[in-house]
């Protein structure tokens, strides 16, 4: 380099901009070219070994054997500098902070190499959890919380991160400041799950299944879920045992997220029809209080109580029918997850009749099992082609008071037989019934809707769900309270 561009000539300061550029640019150009061949670089290698010593930072950020938890684990003073790392920042008084951005480029490096170049062969299972790691530490640098975009067990909401799609106006190309990835969330989360739903293929699963050290090495996700639900007939003894309990983890793990969303959503309002128990905990003094001032005395300094008021506690809790249909060809796996799921926690609450139905191209009645969605998934069979005619055959007898059903069809409506389906589907809303078509019930709101059945559903006056668990929860707390 000349003296220029490192900043120690005889610019001095005025020149260290340029070798900031000149370093995020070394960066950037390695990261491009590692995630696009996979022979090393020795020149891009040693330059970026030089900028990282430079700034400060632990060359182990460029090995690609290091986890980023491990990384974080021997210096625990980067953790909070990942949180967030890919989200807007605002711009100094003074303009950007280069210095700070070579600092960014090289911690975001780490991060995209360890989970877009996800390498080839077999994979063993210290290498899928390694991968998932540092797929959590990817979402919190997008301010994410863990497992989130991936569709697994995150909760409601990003950490400040933007909508939209695109990168935004701070990128200007390689040598530029870090693009804000946070706007392309939604086409990043189906890709993390494409990534992880291809190591899981690659590793020998059943061989780890029938090794409890290797099993337990093993993070419940929805392409592992997926993988050992396709896989389950085929497995047995220990592995079968291994497989159950991963499955059985994901489930609880799912289910409490979701059940504090229902729980939050379906208090009901107050019936006031129904007397208030007259209870201590239920005396409602300030009322009481309020009504008998006229009864006051003020010589004695007494307030003389006619009448006592307390507080209404019982709400509308109508009974109502649940239908739940949902799809479980191959496509609408992850839906089927979480519906499955979903069906369970209302079932659980008081006065909800709970009938969940799964198809393919034969229907099957999952009733008796739907308070518990770790047995239901078990009798599932992923796969196969899409008849919904055969699943209306037995959900359109359940429809026994129609004002008081709801019936929520899952699925992305590819089917051979539309006209004579959406017929039936027509007919059930017009019969009083609250018909909710959804396309997609996932973690991460993705999902790909039939557009002809997508038009008809808009012109009959019951627009398709996509998006997000919690839309569905929502539209269900309006019809169940």
């Amino acid at each position: 380099m000349t003296e220029q561009n490192t900043g120690h000539g005889p610019g001095g300061a005025a020149d260290a901009p340029d070798a900031d550029d000149n370093r995020r640019q070394v960066l950037y150009w390695r990261l491009l070219a590692r995630l696009f061949d996979h022979e090393e670089q020795p020149a891009l290698e040693s330059a970026s070994l030089a900028v990282v010593e430079d700034i400060g930072l632990p060359p182990a950020l460029l090995d690609p054997g290091a986890s980023v938890g491990s990384v974080v684990q021997r210096h625990p003073e980067l953790a909070a500098e990942f949180d967030g790392l890919m989200t807007p920042e605002p711009e100094e008084d003074g303009g950007r902070d280069r210095a700070a951005e070579v600092r960014r480029a090289a911690l975001a490096s780490k991060v995209l190499l360890n989970v877009f170049a996800s390498g080839s062969g077999t994979v063993t299972a210290e290498q899928l959890a390694r991968w998932q790691s540092d797929a959590e530490w990817f979402e919190r640098a997008l301010g994410c919380r863990p497992g989130e975009l991936r569709g697994g067990r995150g909760g409601a909401g990003r950490a400040g991160a933007g909508g939209g799609t695109g990168v935004g106006p701070t990128s200007t190309g390689v040598g530029g400041p870090l693009p804000d990835l946070s706007r392309l969330i939604p086409a990043i989360g189906p890709e993390l799950g494409s990534i992880e739903a291809g190591l899981v293929k690659r590793m020998h699963l059943r061989e780890v299944l029938a090794d409890p050290a290797l099993a337990a090495r093993l993070t419940p996700s929805m392409s592992l879920i997926e993988q050992l639900l396709r896989d389950k007939d085929n497995l047995s003894g220990v592995a079968l045992a291994n497989a159950k309990a991963l499955i059985r983890r994901y489930v609880d793990e799912v289910t409490e997220v979701l059940r504090t969303q229902v729980e939050k959503s379906t208090v009901g309002e107050l019936d006031r029809s129904v007397p208030p128990k007259r209870v201590f905990r239920n005396l409602d003094i300030d009322r009481t209080i309020w009504k008998n001032l006229t009864n006051w005395d003020p010589e004695g300094e007494r307030l003389y109580v006619d009448r006592l008021y307390y507080r209404h506690t019982s709400r509308k809790t109508t009974p109502q029918r649940l239908i739940v249909v949902v799809d479980q060809s191959g496509s609408m796996v992850d839906s089927m997850v979480n519906c499955t799921i979903l069906a369970s926690i209302f079932a659980g609450l008081p006065k909800v009749d709970v009938h969940l139905i799964a198809y393919d191209t034969q229907a099957l009645d999952l009733t008796p099992w739907a308070h518990d969605p770790f047995e239901t998934l078990l009798r599932t069979k992923l796969g196969g082609g899409t008849d919904g005619t055969v699943a209306m055959a037995l959900a359109q007898p359940k429809i026994a008071e129609p004002r008081n059903t709801v019936v929520v069809w899952i699925s992305d409506f590819y089917e051979w037989r539309q006209q004579e389906l959406f017929d039936s589907m027509a007919a059930v809303h017009r019969s009083g019934a609250k018909f909710i078509p959804v396309g997609s019930v996932t973690s991460s709101g993705r999902g790909s809707v039939n557009p002809w059945f997508r038009e008809r559903f808009k012109d009959l006056g019951a627009p398709v769900i996509s998006g997000h668990i919690k839309k569905l929860v929502h539209e269900l707390k309006t019809f169940l309270t």
